[in-house]
């Protein structure tokens, strides 16, 4: 056993992660593996962005195949142990493991990062190799080929996770991410020790650096490829049990399942598939409270960053997505060597690799509290963002007016904002007028459950805001065009969206509050806005 070759790292963190009480069984991924390697030279890299559990999943496959453990006290318990090969494959195979977001100390070139790699995976070919003569100042992969020519059987999995670790480094320049490229080329590429080649990572593979010189890989992307998706991120189904895992081991659970898809859901998959950002359930369920985990771990993390580059060209869409709307993109790779991101498409494009967004039937929309949250702190701190940013302030003053019964101070907010702050709406329709609304609410998600056309009584309602607290105050929003405040409201009452609030968030505790009933309408041939408030 070495420090890569037949490591027993993977199997340890495996065995740990499967002895956690939020542990899902993905080993299924396992059985779409057996025919590549039956097969042999089979390249595969899986993006997704941070959190998805990619590295839970290298780790899996990584002590699965390794000679290096006797990995069936964990596996006879999860459900690949069921498939006809599961002894046949387990642990038969050599296994170069390497996670590639470690460096060396006080690392601070490329060349002493890749130097690191190269004599390690030396050091262990020629433990493992001790008949073969091993010339320590030869390319890797010419020991490799070397070790190849005396032994045949010398072949080998490779698992590498974060390919693109070092794209983020200030130490690496253009020319070393290339070399980067060059050297993953030459150890893997068209070569008859390479078994299975499966690499994980955040951004795509350069589609068009030069020469092609990964294009042995097969990628899949979240937003291109449907094939593996089920096996990084949870849907629906797991989702439901891990909450039941949750209720039955929670002395005084606090969180809904409901509030799960709210901060968490909205992540979609090429076929259309709904997925949670399963790091961020885990550590709600754990902590028995929703909130925000993403945490910030680099320049790729700032959401800012990407808008900064080209604020004229997203900032209009920044503000749909923020008020609830998808924005129409063209979702594209681009090289994995260049930060230098140019156009809107460019920008939003990354922002999906990235996580901030998720992408379904050409438009981007941001996907879940979880990151509405973020994108609102962005809106309060960036003043560069010109009117969004002057919404975003305002909206504070618009819930608190909205709780004091104050329609008068509704209807002079959303005149202003609309005659001086959005020239991205057309109001012609009722579409932009709730954009409008949702923007100057932005900072009611603080404290409210926001949902737009919610099933509500015998109808769907506009906006329903559910309080967290069930003794603060609901509001019904209903919205008209060419029409009144007063027929809103009079719709809200008929149509008893009030019920909503007897059930669905109040669940196991009645709702107590009060509930605010809140027309709004748009007059478009006096141009002029309305706001009636009723207490219900």
């Amino acid at each position: 056993m070495g420090i890569y070759l037949n490591s027993p790292t993977a199997y340890t963190l495996y065995k740990n992660e499967s002895k956690k009480t939020y542990f899902i069984d993905k080993t299924r991924i396992l059985e779409e593996l057996f025919p590549l390697v039956e097969e042999g030279s089979h390249y595969i890299c899986i993006t997704r962005p941070r959190r998805f559990g990619k590295t839970v999943m290298a780790n899996l496959i990584a002590s699965f195949f390794s000679k290096g453990c006797d990995a069936s006290e964990v596996f006879d318990k999860l459900e690949i142990s069921q498939n006809e090969e599961y002894r046949r494959k387990m642990n038969q195979y050599n296994v170069i493991h390497i996670s590639l977001n470690e460096v060396p100390k006080r690392c601070a070139t490329y060349e002493q990062y890749i130097e690191r790699i190269e004599s390690r995976i030396i050091k262990d070919l020629k433990q493992a190799y001790p008949d073969v003569e091993v010339n320590e100042e030869d390319a890797v992969w010419d020991v490799l080929m070397d070790i190849y020519a005396a032994d045949k059987s010398a072949r080998f999995i490779f698992v590498l996770d974060e390919w693109d670790y070092i794209f983020h480094r200030d130490f690496v320049s253009r020319e070393d991410k290339e070399s980067f490229i060059e050297f993953l080329s030459a150890l893997l590429k068209d070569k008859p020790y390479v078994i299975l080649a499966y690499m994980t990572g955040i951004l795509p593979i350069s589609k068009y650096s030069s020469g092609s010189a990964l294009n042995m890989f097969l990628e899949y992307t979240m937003a291109a490829k449907e094939k593996y998706s089920q096996y990084l991120g949870f849907d629906d189904r797991e989702v439901d049990e891990l909450y039941a895992r949750y209720l039955s081991v929670t002395d005084a659970p606090a969180i809904e399942r409901e509030g799960l898809r709210l901060w968490y859901d909205g992540y979609y998959t090429m076929g259309g598939k709904r997925m949670y950002n399963p790091r961020s359930v885990v550590c709600a369920l754990g902590d028995n409270q929703l909130g925000s985990y993403w945490t910030n771990a680099g320049p790729y993390d700032e959401i800012f960053y990407y808008i900064e580059k080209n604020v004229d060209a997203v900032r209009d869409d920044l503000a749909r997505m923020a008020a609830g709307e998808g924005v129409k993109a063209k979702i594209q790779e681009y090289a994995a060597t260049s930060m230098n991101l140019q156009t809107k498409d460019e920008i939003l494009s990354a922002m999906v690799v990235y996580g901030f967004l998720s992408y379904e039937d050409g438009k981007v929309r941001i996907p879940n509290k979880e990151l509405m949250d973020k994108f609102a702190d962005v809106l309060l701190k960036e003043s560069s963002l010109g009117y969004v940013h002057r919404l975003a302030k305002e909206s504070e003053q618009m819930l608190e007016a909205t709780l004091k019964g104050d329609s008068g101070k509704v209807a002079e907010m959303l005149e202003y904002a609309h005659n001086t702050e959005m020239p991205l709406l057309n109001y012609n329709n009722e579409t932009d007028l709730t954009a409008l609304v949702n923007l100057l609410y932005l900072s009611a998600r603080d404290s409210y459950y926001v949902e737009r056309e919610d099933k509500a009584g015998i109808g769907y309602v506009d906006f329903i805001f559910y309080p967290k607290k069930k003794s603060e105050p609901g509001i019904i929003l209903e919205l008209k065009v060419d029409s009144t405040p007063e027929e809103a409201i009079c719709q809200i009452r008929e149509r008893k969206y009030a019920l909503n609030f007897k059930g669905r968030i109040g669940e196991k505790k009645e709702y107590t509050g009060k509930i605010f009933a809140v027309g709004i309408a748009y007059d478009r041939k006096s141009k002029r806005h309305s706001c009636k408030i009723e207490t219900l």
